[in-house]
C-alpha cells in the first residue's frame, strides 16, 4: 500500500504539468510566432506622409480630374488570426470597394464582424483624406498585447484599383512596445481591375488576381503610369511612422522633424528625387507620296510626334520628321 499511495501524488503532479504545458501550449501564437508580454495596453500616433509628387513621379501625373490625392486611411489593430490584406493573396469584396471607388463602408463591416465573431480586431482606426499627393493626415490607435498586428490601406486617387500599405506590422518587441517605427510605402495592385494608367476607365479583372507589387519594370507594359525601365526600383510613394504616446491622447500631436531621428523622422530633410523621364514618340505614319521632277529621283517624307515629354533630365525626344529619295509616282 506504501508504494501505491507514494505513485499518487507523482501521478497527479504530472497531470497538472501536462494541463499547464497544454494551456500554454494553446495560447501561443501559430506559425512559431513571439509572444507579446509588454503592458496590455499601448497607445499610438499614426501620421501617413504622401510623396506623391511630379518631380518623383512625373509620367502621367494627375494634375486635375481628380488631381492627384490620397483616400481616407483605413486601418485595424489585431491579431495574426486577422489579415486585412496580404501580398500574392485575395482582397475581400470590402476592400475591392475601398480601392476601386472609395466606399469605406462593407470593408468596416468586415472588421468589425472579425472583432465580434473571432476576437480577432481589437479596434478600427481611420485617418482623414489628403488633398493632394504630397501632404500628411494623422490619428491615433490603441493595440493590445494579443493584438499587437496592425494593418491599413490607402486609395491611390486616381487610380484603378491601387493602393499603398502596410499588412500585419508588430508594434510590440517582446516585452516591451516599440517607441517609433517608420515604413516607406510603395504601390500594391489589388487585383479586381485590368487598369495600366491612372485615368482608365472600370475594366474588371476576370477571373479576379491575387495583390501584386508595383514596381518600375512591372507590370512591364510602356503604358503603365509606373513604368520607368531606367529605374532599378520606384522610390517611395508615401511614408507612415507610428510614434508610441506617453500623454494622454487628447494631447497627441504629431512629432516634429528630428534631424538626429536616425531616419524616422516625418518630414524628410532631403530633396525630393527628381525620376528621369524619357522622351517617347509615336510610330512613323506612312510614307507621303514621292514628288520630283522627271527623270531625276524624288522626295518623300513620314511623320510622328511626341507623346509624352521628357522632364527632370531624361533622354530627350528624336526628329519628328524624316525624309527619303524616291523615283516620282507622277511626275511633272
Amino acid at each position: 500500500m506504501g508504494t501505491v499511495s507514494a505513485v499518487a501524488p507523482r501521478a497527479r503532479a504530472l497531470w497538472a504539468l501536462l494541463l499547464a504545458s497544454l494551456g500554454t501550449a494553446a495560447g501561443q501564437p501559430l506559425g512559431g510566432e513571439s509572444v507579446c508580454t509588454a503592458q496590455p495596453l499601448a497607445k499610438y500616433g499614426i501620421t501617413f506622409t504622401g510623396k506623391w509628387s511630379q518631380a518623383a513621379f512625373p509620367k502621367q501625373y494627375p494634375l486635375f480630374r481628380p488631381p492627384a490625392q490620397w483616400s481616407a486611411l483605413l486601418g485595424a489593430a489585431h491579431s495574426s488570426d486577422y489579415s486585412l490584406w496580404r501580398k500574392d493573396q485575395y482582397v475581400s469584396n470590402g476592400l475591392r470597394d475601398f480601392v476601386e471607388r472609395g466606399e469605406a463602408w462593407a470593408l468596416m463591416r468586415e472588421m468589425e464582424a472579425a472583432g465580434e465573431k473571432l476576437q480577432s480586431v481589437h479596434g478600427v482606426f481611420s485617418a482623414p483624406a489628403v488633398p493632394s499627393g504630397t501632404g500628411q493626415t494623422s490619428t491615433e490607435l490603441e493595440v493590445h498585447s494579443r493584438h499587437s498586428l496592425v494593418s491599413f490601406a490607402v486609395r491611390i486617387i486616381p487610380s484603378p484599383d491601387w493602393f499603398v500599405g502596410v499588412d500585419s506590422l508588430d508594434l510590440c518587441d517582446g516585452d516591451h512596445w516599440r517607441e517609433q517605427v517608420a515604413v516607406d510605402l510603395h504601390p500594391y495592385d489589388a487585383g479586381t481591375d485590368s487598369g495600366f494608367t491612372f485615368s482608365s476607365p472600370n475594366f474588371a479583372t476576370i477571373p479576379q488576381d491575387t495583390v501584386t507589387e508595383i514596381t518600375a519594370s512591372s507590370p512591364n507594359h510602356p503604358a503603365n503610369s509606373f513604368f520607368y525601365p531606367r529605374l532599378k526600383a520606384l522610390p517611395p510613394i508615401a511614408r507612415v511612422t507610428l510614434v508610441q504616446l506617453r500623454q494622454s491622447p487628447r494631447a497627441f500631436v504629431p512629432p516634429a522633424l528630428d534631424l538626429a531621428g536616425g531616419g524616422n523622422e516625418i518630414v524628410d530633410s532631403l530633396p525630393v528625387p527628381e525620376t528621369p523621364l524619357d522622351c517617347e514618340v509615336s510610330l512613323w505614319s506612312s510614307w507621303g507620296l514621292c514628288a520630283g521632277p522627271c527623270g531625276q529621283l524624288g522626295a518623300r517624307s513620314r511623320t510622328r510626334y511626341v507623346r509624352v515629354q521628357p522632364a527632370n533630365h531624361g533622354a530627350p525626344c528624336p526628329g519628328l520628321e524624316e525624309e527619303a529619295e524616291c523615283v516620282p509616282d507622277n511626275c511633272v
